[in-house]
């Protein structure tokens, strides 16, 4: 009996960190913003998908991992939370900026659109060299790199893990000592971003092959501007609730 209990309990956790997970996931922000700017350039966007959750999983394993050593208060603390905030923001701006002086410069590369076969709208060409890599693309060159970089720059992660991630470790008993449990809410919490962020990534590397040049500087629009507008947000928020 106490064998089919703590299967249970490990199950249990599986399955609200899951939830937990994906109702975060499903929210935009800017890793999905993210996930739509890279799924579009790649014939392989599932890898995309895949990729962007594996670095973000890399992260909140140490993230996990920092807090149940002793760090948790540190994190929730106010002082911290705004220099998050402020730091987190002034990325999210750059990455932002960088997308749309890319576009102004010339500097995006388009030539996968005439790769996969659309000859609809306008006519596209490939402007991509050494010379022209945009500054968005060497801030996040590879989806691993990016599903670090972009998670790290929203303050709203790291204020989810220091009060709601925080709370339910404490409540389900999650230490590093009771491994089942660790793992079952590591997981639980992965797939849950799994099931969302590859799929979606899946989805879009299918549309690229009807997509002309127009509507993709658009979509790179409304991410950049997402990106700009919400990092101003988090840069500001913290600073005016003092």
């Amino acid at each position: 009996m106490k064998g089919e209990s703590r299967k249970m309990a490990v199950l249990d956790i599986v399955f609200f960190s899951f939830l937990i997970a994906l109702t975060g996931a499903i929210s935009p922000g800017p890793l999905l913003t993210y996930t739509v700017y890279k799924s579009l350039q790649s014939e392989r966007s599932y890898l995309v998908g895949i990729f962007i959750c594996i670095g973000h999983a890399i992260l909140e394993l140490v993230l996990i991992i920092i807090i149940l050593v002793g760090f948790g208060p540190f994190i929730s603390n106010k002082n911290v939370i705004i220099v998050i905030g402020l730091l987190g923001g002034t990325i999210l701006v750059f990455f932002g900026l960088s997308i749309l002086n890319d576009l102004k410069s010339s500097k995006i590369d388009f030539s996968f659109l005439t790769a996969s076969g659309n000859e609809t709208g306008d006519p596209v060409t490939s402007v991509h060299s050494e010379e022209t890599t945009g500054a968005a693309e060497h801030f996040s060159r590879h989806p691993v790199i990016g599903g670090v970089l972009i998670s790290m720059s929203n303050p709203y992660w790291w204020m989810w893990w220091a009060i709601i991630g925080l709370n339910f470790m404490t409540q389900f008993s999650v230490t590093l000592s009771n491994q089942p449990a660790f793992w079952a809410f590591f997981l639980g919490h992965e797939l849950g971003d799994i099931l969302w962020y590859v799929p979606v990534a899946t989805a879009l590397g299918f549309t690229h092959k009807f997509m002309t040049k127009k509507v993709y500087t658009g979509i790179l629009v409304a991410c950049s501007v997402f990106m700009i507008v919400f990092g101003l947000y988090l840069a500001i928020t913290p600073v005016l609730s003092l």
